[in-house]
């Protein structure tokens, strides 16, 4: 691999945050994610449960619901009384519209996917029609005493179950009446709360209804009589959420311990055809409170304060024999939040709302240059600092800011370059070129802007368009060393190369049917190296218009089985300048260097620790070397690049120091103490 002096970089003070739901949609096989700042994401699961696209958060919108309606559609709806709708193609709010019910705690879609259900603050249950375009109000179902906080329909469309303070209501859907009123158990370990907070319901196609409360309970409900059937007592704190399978024979709920529990639908007797729900055993995946849960076909899905995403697979559908290497725990963003410049040796940070320029010294010193907070409520989506040092870019929905950056010895000044055009403004990605004299930016409208950067002035050189009219949203960027090649990933996986001097399309890689996750142009050869979200990597002659040799060679052969079993994107690809036939690429977990020189490892070959013992003969160690030189030294890793020949930075968030900036878990007692 060679040796390198590393600067191993620990400050970068980054917390993700809470995930407070997520919807999963069985057509397409995605789940929705929002994040307590706003932030909502979308995870194709089909694709190696790659973090596909994402919409930036927003200090006004505290998101407590999200659900899929009309097959592909995506709503949300929270504490700011308004519903949205997401566009999945150009990556923005479609619109927002007010529920007039005050905040919005509950939300769901009918089994038909043509009517979105809203739960108020002021105890109004509002029914939307959803249209090609919109939505639109349909009416109002029978006000209750206090705010509506759980929501949902009957199988067949007729009735819905909402969840309250204290009871439950059941309504016909026709008249907007309530037919029945359950009232809820405030007892809790034998003594009486002052109220019961009824966090979740479930209905069932059988009438049964599934309850989980602030009492720690699981109780199911016959909605015909208005009866409690059954009660469990499964926690010492609030059961928080619940998520039933479509064939309703299983059921997930978590709880504010961080535990989940998986309960089942089993025969009472081998050979009975009588039925009862069994609580299997519970899994602690996670440090702090479980908000919510979905269950998809094959995995039980739960996240919450502690920031991880867990997708604990069922074990009759998981086709790996280890369990661990089934279990997924998502907790970073599968897109770089930081951005290098070489020549200077500076690192920018970047946050929800503000931005760190940072300084490398030594291996064991740096300097905290600028702290560059935003205005406004607006998360940022993206941001860049130029090769050189000497410029920084960043975007929100609204707004697009380029500022130049003047050092004098330890001081630093910085000005804004004013009247930013507006088509810039929500901004996808940003990258500057090598020479640091232009800019490239991706709009949300499947735009690729070319910008002319001079002293401290712009001008606007050329915009690509989207090819056939399509808006689709270009969400990676990579740019030769020479300048002359710009390539852009989509939405939908395909990359597009076009040639920055003639300003037009150069041409199109063959599509892949796995999201584009990392690429780079090499120097000298202006090679195109891909990675994609199933582990495969690509190089692509940008010249010649075709794979590479060595690309043809790799495919034929096929990757190391260990190598395609990684469970996190690689997010970052970049090049030895003095070594053409070395790949630098990492993920969350591992720094690898592809050396083409060398022959592929087979699967009998040790993939993680190709060097033999010292005292072995060259020949031996010749024989055993293969292409992948892999570290596992530094993780979680964040971002990792050279910054000259002999020298890398690597930017670590590790878990603990998270964990140490949320808010306390709920202690619990321990057996002996």
């Amino acid at each position: 691999m060679g040796e390198f002096k590393v600067h191993r970089v620990r400050f970068f003070n980054y917390v993700p945050s809470g995930i407070r739901c997520v919807a999963y949609n069985n057509q397409s096989n995605r789940l929705a994610v929002s994040r307590t700042d706003g932030t909502v994401e979308i995870y194709n699961l089909s694709a190696n449960y790659f973090q596909e696209k994402f919409f930036p958060g927003h200090e006004s919108r505290a998101t407590e619901a999200l659900c899929w309606a009309e097959g592909q559609r995506l709503f949300s709806a929270g504490l700011n009384g308004e519903i949205m709708e997401y566009d999945l193609q150009a990556l923005n709010i479609k619109y927002a519209m007010d529920a007039f019910g005050g905040p919005i705690w509950s939300m769901a879609a009918s089994p038909s996917g043509s009517q979105l259900l809203v739960g108020c603050e002021d105890g109004s249950v509002k029914l939307f029609q959803i249209t090609p375009d919109k939505i639109q109000f349909e009416r109002n179902f029978d006000r209750q005493k206090s705010r509506i906080l759980s929501l949902s329909w009957h199988p067949s469309g007729t009735h819905i179950a909402a969840g309250s303070i204290d009871y439950i209501s059941v309504f016909d859907v026709k008249s907007g009446s309530a037919v029945h009123k359950m009232i809820v158990d405030r007892q809790y370990m034998g003594v009486s709360k002052r109220k019961c907070i009824v966090w979740g319901v479930a209905f069932l196609s059988d009438g049964t209804i599934i309850s989980v409360d602030s009492a720690g309970k699981v109780q199911f409900w016959d909605s015909a009589t208005g009866t409690l059937v059954k009660s469990h007592l499964i926690a010492n704190a609030d059961v928080q959420s619940i998520a039933v399978a479509d064939q309703e024979d299983s059921f997930v709920v978590g709880t504010a311990e961080g535990t989940v529990f998986h309960f089942q639908l089993v025969p009472v007797t081998s050979n009975s055809s009588e039925k009862q729900w069994v609580r299997t055993k519970p899994f602690q995946h996670h440090t702090h409170d479980v908000r919510t849960v979905a269950h998809s076909p094959t995995a039980l899905i739960s996240g919450g304060t502690d920031t991880h995403l867990v997708f604990r697979p069922l074990m009759e559908k998981v086709e790996v024999k280890n369990y661990d290497a089934a279990l997924r725990k998502i907790t970073f963003p599968h897109r770089c939040l930081i951005s290098c410049s070489k020549k200077r040796q500076l690192l920018l940070f970047q946050f929800a709302h503000h931005l760190e320029l940072w300084r490398l010294g030594s291996t064991v010193a740096t300097d905290h240059l600028l702290h560059l907070k935003t205005k406004g409520p607006e998360n940022i989506i993206c941001s860049c600092i130029s090769p050189c040092g000497s410029w920084i870019a960043y975007s929100t929905v609204s707004r697009f800011f380029l500022y130049r950056l003047n050092y004098e010895h330890d001081n630093i000044s910085l000005k804004r370059v004013s009247k930013m055009p507006a088509f810039l403004r929500s901004a996808l990605q940003i990258l500057f070129s090598e020479d640091s004299t232009k800019l490239f930016v991706a709009s949300n409208q499947g735009a690729l802007h070319i910008v002319q950067l001079s002293g401290g002035s712009f001008k606007h050189l050329h915009a690509f368009q989207p090819q056939s009219g399509t808006v689709e949203a270009m969400c990676l960027l990579a740019v030769s060393p020479d300048g002359n090649w710009l390539a852009a990933s989509g939405t939908s996986a395909g990359v597009h190369v076009y040639n920055v001097k003639q300003l037009k399309l150069h041409c199109t890689v063959p599509a892949y049917n796995f999201p584009v996750t990392a690429m780079a142009i090499a120097p000298n050869t202006n090679n195109l190296v891909i990675a994609h979200s199933d582990q495969q990597v690509f190089e692509y002659s940008i010249p010649d218009k075709q794979y590479t040799d060595w690309s043809r060679t790799v495919q034929k052969q096929g990757f190391h089985h260990l190598w395609l079993q990684r469970d996190t994107p690689i997010t970052h690809i970049s090049f030895h300048p003095k070594r053409p036939m070395h790949i630098l690429l990492h993920d969350a977990y591992m720094f690898c260097i592809i050396d083409k020189s060398l022959p592929l490892p087979n699967d009998k070959t040790l993939l993680y620790n190709p060097f033999p013992p010292t005292n072995e003969s060259d020949v031996i160690r010749r024989r055993t070397a293969h292409a992948f030189k892999i570290s596992k030294i530094y993780k979680p890793l964040l971002f990792m690049d050279l910054l000259d020949e002999r020298t890398l930075v690597a930017v670590e968030r590790p878990l603990d120091d998270i964990i140490a900036q949320l808010p306390p878990p709920i202690k619990k007692k321990k057996f002996g103490t």
